[in-house]
C-alpha cells in the first residue's frame, strides 16, 4: 500500500460523510449535487467526488486520502477499475502485483477484468512459504514487502498497481522485488497521484499510468 498521506490539496475535494445515497442524492450524482460516476457528465474526473479528505490524520498537518467512499459505491468503483484498465491500454504484460493492503482492492479486479495473473506484495509474515523480500523507508519509518518466489517467473512481465503514488517508495520496492525474481517490470498504474511528491522520480523511465493526477 502506498502512502494515502498527503499536504491538503484542494483538487481532491471528498464526499461529506454520509456520501450521496444516504441524503437522498440520485443515484449516479456526485456529492453536492455534481455528476457523479455512473451519472452522465465527468468521465474518469467524477471520481474525484468519491475522494474523501481527512484532515490532520495520522498526525496534524497532513491530510489523508479515503477512497472507501468510492469502493463502497457500486458504479463508482466499478468506473474506476473502467479507468485503470483504459490507463493501461498498450502495456504489454502478463500479470499484475498489487500492494497491501489498498492496493490490493483495485488490483485484483483489475487482473480479473483483464484476464490477467495476479500477485499481492504482503506485509512481512504472512505468507507461508518461501518468499523474496525488500526493506524500504517510509515517510514515517522503515517497512518492508514479502512475495512468494515462486509468484513471478524468470521473464514475467509485471505491472505493479497500488492506490496513491506518493513518494514512490513503496513501488520502487515493489519493482526491486520483481527484478530480485528474474521478473520485468512493465510499467505502473494508480488511481491517484500526489504529483508534488515527485514519486515518479524514483520509478524510473518505465510508463507510468494515473487516472486522477492531484
Amino acid at each position: 500500500m502506498a502512502s494515502a498521506f498527503h499536504i491538503a490539496d484542494p483538487g481532491l475535494r471528498g464526499p461529506v460523510p454520509g456520501g450521496p445515497d444516504e441524503r437522498g442524492g440520485a443515484a449516479g450524482a456526485g456529492p453536492g449535487g455534481a455528476a457523479g460516476p455512473g451519472g452522465t457528465a465527468g468521465g474518469a474526473e467524477g471520481l474525484r467526488a468519491w475522494i474523501r479528505q481527512v484532515p490532520d490524520y495520522p498526525v496534524p498537518g497532513v491530510t489523508f486520502l479515503d477512497i472507501t467512499p468510492l469502493l463502497g459505491h457500486g458504479p463508482a468503483f466499478r468506473q474506476a477499475i473502467d479507468a485503470l484498465a483504459g490507463a493501461v491500454a498498450g502495456i504489454e504484460f502478463d500479470r499484475i502485483l498489487a500492494i497491501e493492503a489498498r492496493g490490493f482492492l483495485l488490483g485484483a479486479p483489475l487482473a480479473v477484468r483483464l484476464g490477467k495473473g495476479f500477485v499481492p506484495a504482503r506485509k512481512p509474515g504472512k505468507l507461508p512459504l518461501a518468499v523474496a523480500r525488500q526493506d524500504y523507508q517510509l515517510e514515517y519509518g522503515e517497512a518492508a514487502i514479502e512475495v512468494h518466489r515462486d509468484a513471478v517467473a524468470p521473464g514475467d512481465r509485471v505491472l505493479i498497481v497500488d492506490d496513491v503514488l506518493a513518494t514512490g517508495g513503496t513501488s520502487a520496492a515493489a519493482a526491486a522485488l520483481v527484478e530480485q525474481l528474474g521478473g520485468r517490470v512493465a510499467g505502473f498504474a494508480y488511481l491517484i497521484e500526489i504529483a508534488a511528491l515527485a514519486g515518479r522520480r524514483r520509478l524510473g523511465d518505465r510508463p507510468v499510468r494515473v487516472v486522477l493526477p492531484a
